[in-house]
């Protein structure tokens, strides 16, 4: 055999290992790691999640402990819910769901997924990758969004009774400020005609959850509980009882206009910046 042969022979079997075992993507092992993004076409790993423990949710103790059994479930094996956490902004929807997973791990393999909203119709794909694992997985779409009709379809479809469904190793867990996720535009709010259709549609994505689990405004003492919870978990010099304390916290949350756990938390960032401190 000459040169020549020898060398489009050895092209030849090169290009079909490639085919077999193509170059590394980036990919992370779906079965490794606690956390991965999928960015619509690559799962990529993350090594740790950033969340607060369960505990330290405080005022939302109900949505708390149904959310966290749901994930419990889940990562256990058992019958599990796909959810939609809906409601005010900054009362802990996101970190509830992270939390949430990070608890579960204690009692069953399970990891978080994330994926953004504008990634929705790729979800086909990433369940494939996902799909006949003995693992269970949480695929989050955090403050979710959509660029048309046809994204909130295929995510309805998804979710029960569509020709891609999600595995049953996979639940997915959404949030929205808005309780029927998708919003209604000016011209639909302004056709009589059409509005109970439009309403029926948006309803329907919203009904495809197990579990749907509101969000509200907390009042003034769960406001103050969060901020001494998180000042007594990170050992900080605070004292709800002390009116100084506890004015300037309020003045705080009257600066920003509202009342949160995300509020609280910032302050109590600012309590531990003034001693010198940094919050893991």
């Amino acid at each position: 055999m000459s040169d020549s042969e020898t060398n489009s022979l050895l092209a030849r079997i090169a290009a079909a290992l490639e085919r077999i075992a193509p170059a590394d993507d980036g990919a992370s092992d779906p079965d490794a790691l606690p956390a991965y993004g999928w960015d619509g076409a690559v799962l990529r790993g993350h090594d740790r999640i950033d969340a607060p423990p369960l505990p330290l949710l405080l005022g939302i103790d109900r949505q708390r402990d149904v959310i966290a059994a749901n994930v419990r479930r889940l990562a256990e094996g058992a019958e599990a819910h796909d959810m939609l956490l809906w409601g005010a902004r900054g009362m802990g929807k996101s970190a509830l769901v992270r939390s949430s997973v990070v608890a579960a791990r204690d009692t069953g393999d399970i990891a978080l997924v994330q994926a953004a909203s504008d990634v929705l119709h790729t979800l086909p794909a990433l369940f494939a990758r996902l799909k006949g694992r003995v693992r269970r997985y949480l695929v989050f779409i955090d403050d979710i969004g959509f660029d048309s009709e046809e994204d909130a379809r295929a995510l309805r479809s998804m979710l029960e009774g569509g020709v891609t469904p999600r595995p049953g190793n996979v639940r997915i867990a959404v949030t929205s400020n808005r309780r029927n996720i998708v919003a209604r535009t000016q011209g639909q709010q302004d056709d009589p005609v059409n509005a109970r259709d439009d309403m029926d549609d948006a309803l329907a994505l919203a009904d495809r959850f197990g579990l749907s689990v509101g969000f509200h405004k907390c009042d003034q003492d769960d406001y103050l509980a969060i901020v001494a919870g998180y000042a007594r978990h990170y050992g900080l010099d605070w004292n709800r009882d002390d009116p100084d304390n506890r004015d300037e916290a309020l003045n705080w949350s009257r600066r920003r206009g509202s009342r949160s756990g995300r509020v609280a938390r910032h302050y109590v960032a600012e309590l531990a910046g003034r001693a010198g401190r940094a919050l893991d």
